[in-house]
């Protein structure tokens, strides 16, 4: 996508300087060229968002005509809604205070300009701020009560722009573009991807290998791809569609990520609405129990049912932590002193915590879902002396942990039981991208997990299909991609 600069006067900024393009408002109101392509970025410095001013438009018209308009109408909304001003205000409330602890006035005025100030000692807190509201030029007012606190954050026009700070502004204009630039680019792309990985995630969902083949099938359907990490939240406005590849969690940034990038109209898979949903044990376990879908039996635990829970609960017994993933969280009780003590320890995080029967098998079985379709089906065996897939208990010398091996089977040869179950979990669920992990017993099929962000690993998952799983998945994109488009203009 080409970037575009949209201000009030073209005299205002230099007409061509680096990778961006900069017109007037009223040209990109009747240029033709900007009516026809989708095809651009449009980084609205016009000096007012006020609604109906020429600003706003701006804004409305790109989003009307598939461009990605920095601000969005959402994050003008945001700027001027005192509620979500001051919920980040709090949010940011120990950097807020680290930043200005020098200040000795009772109020204090930070412009920042694309993410930056000419301070560099209020980049962190610029940065931060640029996150919840992404927009070029803004400035953000602080008062100094008790503490300090945010007062308000809008927008300014480059009138507002000091001309000793018009070079630095430049600068930080061609930076920002040129450490956003897409990684992936095609000419003439249709729409733009944004992939979350995180480089510090040890375990993460998808290996380097798998990424690049979804690049190379986003590609494929005249898809560009961005890899973003955690700290790109604001960049989230510059994309039509996000791709989670990060373990997800309600109390993470990725379930920001997921929540901003559905206000923003993004198609976005994993949606929050699944995140919330799979990444809570508690949610699901009753989820599941309302819909009546088979799982090992179940119990609920919480400080005042503990004493008849003990006794009533079967031992060996597996307790689980709601916020659980990759079997870190879960463990087993072999007998009722321990299942007390592990009880009342899990406790202290939690007020609730779910308890399971235990039911070994030697492997589960793990079908991928996508949009209400099996797309894979795998046999991940319990690692070695161990009663789950991943070994938590005893890692390696190295520190990794220990894991069993895999299988994986055509579709339409595993079990029709197994197949069903499957695709009725997940249509409770969403329509979204999950994993379900179901055990096998006695010819008897039980849902075990829901994963909503479920491993994709290259020459695992894809063992059967191929790029075949990759280019799924984007198909699914895309069709949603095309709905949504297809709806603005109807």
């Amino acid at each position: 996508m080409k970037n575009l600069i949209v201000v009030d006067s073209i005299d205002e900024w230099p007409k061509q300087l680096g990778d961006f393009e900069v017109v007037s408002d009223i040209d990109y109101f009747v240029d033709e060229n900007f009516q026809d392509s989708k095809s651009y970025r449009v980084f609205n410095l016009c000096k007012s968002y006020r609604y109906q001013s020429s600003g706003y438009y701006v804004s409305l018209l790109a989003a009307a005509r598939g461009h990605k308009p920095l601000p969005s109408l959402s994050t003008i909304q945001e700027m001027k809604t005192k509620a979500f001003v001051k919920i980040t205000s709090e949010t940011l409330d120990s950097l807020v205070q680290k930043s200005l602890a020098d200040i000795k006035s009772d109020t204090f005025e930070l412009s920042i300009y694309f993410g930056k100030n000419m301070a560099r000692k209020y980049d962190k807190l610029s940065t931060e701020l640029y996150k919840y509201f992404s927009a070029p030029l803004i400035r953000a007012k602080f008062v100094k009560k008790n503490k300090w606190l945010l007062s308000s954050i809008g927008p300014i026009s480059l009138k507002d722009v000091p001309g000793s700070h018009k070079v630095d502004l430049i600068s930080f204009a061609e930076n920002y573009f040129k450490n956003g630039a897409t990684k992936k680019q095609i000419k003439s792309a249709r729409y733009s991807l944004a992939i979350l990985r995180n480089a510090k995630e040890h375990y993460p969902p998808s290996d380097e290998k798998a990424i690049q083949r979804f690049i190379k099938a986003a590609i494929h359907f005249n898809m560009e791809v961005d890899i973003i990490g955690p700290d790109d939240l604001r960049r989230l406005a510059e994309y039509d569609a996000l791709f989670i590849r990060e373990t997800t969690n309600v109390n993470h940034h990725t379930f920001r990520f997921a929540q901003k990038a559905k206000a923003l109209g993004l198609v976005v898979i994993d949606d929050p609405e699944s995140i919330l949903r799979c990444t809570n044990k508690v949610y699901l376990a009753e989820l599941l129990k309302r819909h009546g879908i088979p799982t090992p039996k179940t119990y609920m635990i919480h400080t005042k049912n503990l004493d008849i829970m003990l006794e009533k609960l079967p031992v060996p017994a597996v307790l689980k932590r709601p916020d659980s993933s990759f079997s870190l969280g879960v463990t087993k009780a072999e007998n009722r002193v321990e299942m007390r003590e592990k009880v009342m320890k899990m406790l202290e995080d939690s007020d609730l915590i779910i308890a399971q029967e235990f039911m070994p098998t030697p492997f589960d079985w793990r079908i991928g879902i996508i949009d209400n379709k099996p797309l894979y089906a795998c046999k991940y065996y319990m690692a070695r002396g161990h009663w789950q897939i991943y070994n938590t208990e005893h890692p390696k010398a190295n520190g990794d942990m220990d894991y069993g091996h895999a299988e994986t089977f055509p579709v339409e040869d595993i079990p029709p039981k197994l197949r069903m179950l499957a695709m009725k979990t997940a249509s409770v669920i969403g329509d979204g991208l999950y994993g379900m992990d179901i055990k096998e017993k006695d010819g008897k099929f039980y849902i075990i997990e829901v994963n909503d962000n479920p491993s994709l690993d290259a020459g695992v998952e894809d063992k059967i299909i191929k790029n075949g799983l990759y280019e799924e998945i984007m198909r699914v994109f895309l069709k949603r991609l095309d709905r949504k488009t297809k709806g603005y203009h109807e």
